[in-house]
């Protein structure tokens, strides 16, 4: 196999963890070895995933190759839009400013808040009975 020019980028949301590539190509997008048509089935997943693209008017430019781990579609395809803004930041300077004033380049800090002792859930307390 021969080496190939490619911008790698990490992308993470919730517990999902995705590695990028940006290889020069035509834009077809493989996630875990398969189509992100196939993986997605949801439009709104796959314009989230889309967008840093969107951005940089760089839809056609690159193919996206990505392996993400954990979590689920929503963790998924935020994480893939993350890695593919660092990616596309590191192939051209020029990339940061739109990408940075979108918020592509921000990385969500929201997680599942931890189960508390003495509550059902994070927050949630027993109900109170008064009898």
């Amino acid at each position: 196999m021969t080496q190939q020019q490619y911008f790698y980028g990490t992308g993470r949301r919730k517990s999902a963890i995705a590695r990028v590539r940006l290889y020069p190509g035509t834009g077809t997008i493989v996630i875990n070895g398969k189509p992100a048509e196939d993986l997605f089935t949801r439009e709104l997943y796959r314009a989230r995933m889309e967008k840093p693209l969107i951005v940089t008017n760089s839809q056609g430019r690159f193919n996206v190759q990505a392996k993400v781990s954990g979590g689920g579609p929503t963790g998924w395809a935020d994480a893939v839009s993350h890695g593919i803004a660092r990616a596309l930041a590191a192939s051209d300077e020029a990339n940061k400013k739109p990408l940075r004033r979108e918020g592509l380049l921000t990385r969500d800090p929201r997680e599942k808040e931890r189960k508390k002792p003495g509550l059902k859930r994070a927050r949630k307390a027993p109900q109170y009975t008064k009898r």
